[in-house]
């Protein structure tokens, strides 16, 4: 008894600081109010909705006249004939991603960060910046517009090189060179601000005693600054695993068709097509619940390893 009381004394006096520290706080906490009121509209709420992956749902008859199947949606995907291609799609397509896309901003931000002569710094940095902010629908007519067989600059260029047009868009195996290319150039400067941040962010005294001692430019890049953005490096990283399977499926959308569902279709898309076009919601929701289930092991996996081997983590 006398522990019991000891506990709800201690309880009743965290509940009084944090009660304080929220008055005391208040203007930080209404900053965070919007924000925390669109997580719990748009992405807590709809959670409500993963029951349909268990329903052999309706949308006229609701859950109420809908068939509860239990696991039926999850097996029929796992054991169904599109499994193994979407899913390999989703995992090639996102390695490009980490492969390409990842490292590029890092490099990016560190020759940004070295150029001598800030204006052309600042130039390079606002000339890659600016394609994030164009319209993903913007970015896809562009790539459409410019693999064109007919009026496309790539084809115009290859035709005066001696070569034949190509329908570039048709041909499965040129779509995931395509795609990361695109993401590349759109993203690259974006995703290096990140980076940009954690390099100017370094003790510049640190560059001083390297000069005194003698070190060149390169040596200056990989004993300082690569292991002070180590642990920026890592959370990215960690996050970047995570979003593996979740690869950007508006761009997939707008850029694949039929002919090359086989290296395009992944599990975003092929979870959209069976929701909005076959209208079989169960399995689409199922499909999206699979994906999310996956995308959570990896980043707990990745986040553990590097744990391990580096010390950083994300928690």
């Amino acid at each position: 008894m006398q522990k019991q009381s000891k506990e709800k004394t201690a309880l009743g006096t965290q509940l009084k600081v944090g009660l304080k520290s929220i008055a005391k706080n208040y203007q930080l906490y209404l900053l965070l109010l919007p924000g925390l009121l669109w997580f719990l509209a748009f992405a807590y709420r709809p959670m409500s909705g993963l029951r349909i992956a268990f329903y052999d749902y309706n949308i006229f008859r609701g859950f109420e006249g809908s068939e509860f199947v239990g696991l039926k949606n999850f097996v029929d995907f796992l054991t169904g004939r599109d499994f193994i291609r979407v899913f390999k799609n989703t995992l090639m397509i996102s390695f490009w991603q980490i492969a390409v896309c990842f490292p590029v901003p890092i490099l990016l931000a560190i020759c940004v960060t070295e150029m001598k002569n800030k204006f052309v710094s600042k130039l390079t940095q606002t000339a890659t910046l600016l394609p994030h902010f164009v319209s993903v629908v913007v970015v896809c007519g562009m790539v459409v517009n410019f693999l064109s067989p007919s009026t496309g600059i790539i084809n115009m260029i290859l035709s005066k090189l001696g070569f034949e047009p190509t329908y570039f868009m048709v041909q499965p195996q040129y779509f995931r060179g395509i795609y990361t290319g695109m993401t590349l150039w759109q993203n690259a400067g974006f995703n290096a601000l990140v980076f940009i941040a954690a390099i100017m962010g370094i003790d510049p005294q640190l560059y001083e005693a390297a000069t005194v001692d003698g070190a060149g430019k390169w040596q200056k890049i990989k004993s300082i600054t690569f292991p002070a953005i180590m642990p920026t490096i890592v959370t990215m990283f960690v996050l970047n695993i995570g979003k593996m399977v979740k690869v950007g499926y508006e761009a997939i959308l707008l850029l694949y068709q039929p002919s090359t569902y086989a290296t395009a279709d992944v599990i975003a898309t092929y979870s959209y097509r069976l929701g909005f076009e076959n209208g079989n919601y169960g399995l689409a929701t199922a499909v999206g619940l699979f994906e999310a289930l996956v995308a959570l092991i990896l980043v707990s996996l990745s986040n553990w390893v590097s744990r391990k081997i580096t010390d950083n983590a994300l928690w």
